[in-house]
């Protein structure tokens, strides 16, 4: 069982998404954008962080550069759906930011569980997030 913060602002999509995880046998804290999320992370380190890349305060880009500079080492995946962005070029964008592994939203719990497996049981690889 892994722990796992949960960030993302749609609050009809958050709990879904945390159910599919806890069927899974995993523990998980939400937080509802960038900032709240920072503060869990900070208050208490989780195996894995799941983002949203689209969200007010602070966005999900930003999120993760933030993470790899508090923990290099952090498990991070990123999703989302796009909304106004391509979201194959936000996804393709997270990863260049440091995200381990993306998924486009609306994925199935198998597809979510898999990328969280897959992403837990990678080897710990510091990423260098590009200069800002």
């Amino acid at each position: 069982m892994a722990s796992i913060l949960l960030i993302d602002d749609d609050d009809d999509v958050r709990p879904t998404i945390a159910a599919m995880l806890a069927r899974g046998g995993h523990d998980i804290r939400q937080a509802a954008n960038g900032v709240e999320g920072m503060d869990m992370y900070r208050f208490k380190q989780s195996d894995l962080v799941l983002t949203d890349l689209v969200m007010p305060e602070k966005e999900g880009l930003a999120t993760i550069l933030e993470l790899r500079k508090l923990n290099p080492t952090v498990k991070i995946i990123a999703m989302s759906g796009g909304f106004a962005y391509d979201p194959k070029l936000y996804l393709h964008m997270a990863t260049r930011f440091g995200a381990d592994r993306v998924l486009r939203k609306p994925f199935s719990p198998q597809e979510l569980l898999e990328a969280v497996k897959a992403t837990l049981e990678a080897p710990a690889t510091p990423e260098t997030p590009p200069a800002t």
